[in-house]
């Protein structure tokens, strides 16, 4: 899409994407950053009930992004919500002087409750092409409808969840939608047009939150980057809270020095699966191996060089599906665990296993997940902050059955029909590292059989690529085997605008200097000859 749009819905309805070729009288690429000041945002500027909102402040910011200097307006907002003791959604938006006439929203991660860099780049995004701000995109985020403690670990508050509007504004994705609405009023406002497109890019709950927008409001975004998405929020925190009891265990633990072993063992074991030994696992499902070969002598834990037998069911149990007993609301019925022995690198801990077992109160230095869990148990569930949340089972959660199948309408957005996406021209570009410790990629390639499956084969193509990325891990944390870095941003404005699906898309470890392929799933890069450092020595199979 290469024109303005000049349309301003009715009274009662925001602006969604249109598709008329008026152009705005007046506009500009220079934003009205003064004129902004004190603005207040009405209640029907927003398809979702609020009481409104106002900018609460303003200013000329220069800041250097991705190498170069950038003159933008930051603007910051609140909107207020219906529910008078929930909190203010806070906003910013940046409103870069030479606009492309396009704009960007930023998801966030884990609990949110912190407003997004705006001079980020979009998930797994390349160093060496500029950031969406750099480019004059009208990049914008909220907070998710929450501000976390700082006392918190950053990402890991759960306490809003207590608040009905708050915990929808968060799980159920009401804040995007008002967000989105506010920050494109305000758009109008500073260039006198509306964005000519609006994309949408996040990873991990950015991931989920990238979902949510094109499920629940198909014509709200032209293009979605969705990384590494935690969809099935309420069926991964079920998942979790099994391995939080599981590793809980007396001697169930692996510390850190074993967990390296489990590395290092099935790097041995399964690194040329894919045709070369370069530290890759590009075909994890190839992957056959039996954490068994380390158990120690007699299966009691006699030094790092081994497992013990509590240690292999952790394990096991990290790499398991969970099942539960019983059906929930969504209609989910397990999740499919993570892959712990299909080559995720142990040297990022506190996403996968931690360096301390889960225990109450619950360590920081317990996994990530082990964490979320807790919070999960005292402020969604429970909300009361003094649970054990070893105390709940999620195999056998009794009283706790009916308030987790209600939490699962709100948390997993499993709807897989994005035909109304499509048939507005939606584009989606689906990401996920397949060394991924928090979020299992293996989730998120059930939801793309999902829509794919209900949309047909032929017509998925038309909106939605899916990009397993051998070696990499969840958003590039720490020292991963693949630093995975693709410009999906190009990509998708090239599909948005010119109709250009990606075509043999290449990714680049950022680290190391090498490249691959990026083979739409369920294909995978195999090795045939030649450099094995050059993505074309290796070829997509099935």
């Amino acid at each position: 899409m290469s024109v303005l749009v000049g349309v301003l819905h009715g009274p009662g309805t925001a602006p969604d994407i249109a598709t008329t070729t008026a152009e705005v009288t007046h506009s500009t690429t220079v934003p009205r950053c003064a004129a902004l000041e004190g603005t207040k945002i009405p209640a029907s500027a927003m398809t979702l009930p609020t009481n409104g909102g106002r900018v609460v402040s303003t200013a000329v910011m220069t800041s250097l992004v991705s190498g170069e200097t950038v003159k933008y307006c930051q603007v910051g907002l609140a909107i207020h919500p219906v529910d008078a003791s929930a909190p203010d959604i806070k906003t910013k938006l940046a409103l870069p002087y030479g606009w492309n006439r396009k704009a960007l929203m930023f998801g966030g991660g884990g609990y949110n409750g912190t407003i997004p860099d705006l001079r980020q780049n979009v998930p797994f995004g390349p160093t060496d092409k500029p950031a969406p701000l750099a480019r004059r995109y009208a990049t914008f985020a909220g907070d998710s409808g929450h501000q976390e403690s700082p006392e918190a670990v950053p990402s890991l508050d759960g306490s809003f969840g207590v608040n009905d509007e708050a915990l929808a504004n968060f799980a159920a994705g009401d804040a995007l939608k008002k967000t989105r609405d506010a920050s494109v009023f305000l758009i109008r406002r500073a260039y006198r047009a509306n964005p000519a497109a609006v994309y949408f890019a996040g990873g991990s709950t950015g991931g989920r939150e990238a979902l949510v927008v094109a499920q629940r409001w198909p014509k709200a975004f032209n293009g979605v980057i969705s990384a590494y998405p935690a969809w099935n929020n309420l069926s991964e925190v079920l998942g979790l809270g099994y391995l939080a009891h599981v590793l809980s265990r007396p001697n169930a633990f692996p510390g850190p020095v074993k967990q390296t072993l489990l590395y290092d063992s099935v790097m041995h074991t399964c690194d040329d699966v894919d045709g070369v030994k370069d530290g890759v696992i590009s075909h994890p499902a190839a992957c056959h191996f039996d954490p068994h070969t380390l158990r120690c002598p007699r299966g009691a834990d006699t030094g790092p060089s081994c497992l013990s037998v509590p240690q292999i069911e952790s394990v096991t149990a990290m790499s398991s599906p969970f099942r539960w007993p019983y059906r929930i609301a969504s209609g989910e019925t397990q999740y499919p665990g993570f892959p712990f022995l299909s080559g995720a690198d142990m040297r990022t801990p506190f996403l996968g296993f931690g360096v301390t077992a889960p225990a109450d109160p619950m360590p920081v230095t317990s996994g990530y997940g082990m964490q979320y869990w807790d919070q999960w148990v005292k402020y969604f569930l429970t909300r009361d902050p003094h649970h054990n949340a070893l105390d709940i089972d999620p195999r056998r959660p009794g009283k706790w059955l009916d308030r987790i199948s209600h939490l699962s309408t709100i948390q997993d957005r499993n709807n897989v029909d994005l035909r109304p996406f499509a048939q507005a021209g939606g584009k989606l570009l689906l990401l996920h590292g397949a060394a991924d410790e928090l979020v299992s990629h293996r989730s998120t390639s059930d939801y793309y059989r999902r829509v794919r499956d209900l949309s047909g084969p032929d017509a998925a193509r038309t909106f939605i690529r899916y990009y397993l990325v051998p070696g990499a891990n969840h958003a590039n944390f720490g020292t991963p085997a693949f630093a995975a870095g693709w410009d999906s941003l190009s990509a998708l404005e090239r599909w948005v605008d010119k109709g250009q699906a990606p075509a043999h898309p290449v990714v680049t470890d950022q680290n190391h200097h090498r490249t691959r392929p990026l083979c739409v799933y369920p294909d995978w890069p195999m090795y045939r000859t030649g450099d094995p450092d050059s993505a074309s020595s290796f070829v997509c199979t099935r």
